[in-house]
């Protein structure tokens, strides 16, 4: 049996295993934007909502040198769909190591997660994923979460106005 892993709040020395594990979870996404991330998270104040991340836990592999073997990026929002109060605590990014998948890593880290959103005085708690990710519904669904709406996001470039 392996000894129970560690939930943390993230530190300056995390920063290269953090910023691996986000490329890992958002591979489509710049790895240069992603690192500017991390390195912002240590460097800007964290006292209040609307800057995200405001928190990062991570479940830190037990014995030897602190492996990361997962995160959980969490903030407040003002609103999410299906809730009712604000803030909503946010669960804004969540990801386990393949080889530590449903070994109840993700589940502490959510609960972490939660602690933190109480804390902070919420009284719900959202999160969102892909219409296409059906392993990560599945996965907020068996920790609790209810599936309150299904969503179609669309942007346009908006070019600026002749003669203005």
């Amino acid at each position: 049996m392996r000894p129970a892993i560690q939930i943390r709040h993230v530190e300056p020395s995390d920063a290269d295993q953090w910023r691996g594990l986000r490329t890992a979870l958002w591979p489509d996404e710049d790895p240069v934007s992603l690192a500017a991330e991390v390195t912002a998270f240590f460097v800007q104040p964290r006292q209040a909502s609307g800057i995200l991340p405001e928190a990062v836990l991570v479940a830190v592999e037990p014995g030897g040198s602190p492996a990361l073997i997962g995160f959980a990026e969490l903030s407040r929002r003002v609103y999410a769909e299906g809730c009712a109060t604000s803030p909503v605590g946010y669960l804004e990014g969540w990801y386990v190591v393949p080889r530590r998948r449903r070994q109840g890593v993700g589940r502490a880290l959510v609960a972490a997660a939660e602690t933190w959103a109480r804390d902070q005085g919420c009284h719900e708690f959202a999160s969102d994923a892909l219409a296409d990710n059906l392993g990560s519904a599945a996965a907020h669904r068996a920790l609790g979460f209810e599936e309150v709406e299904v969503i179609r996001c669309f942007r346009k470039d908006l070019a600026p106005e002749l003669g203005a």
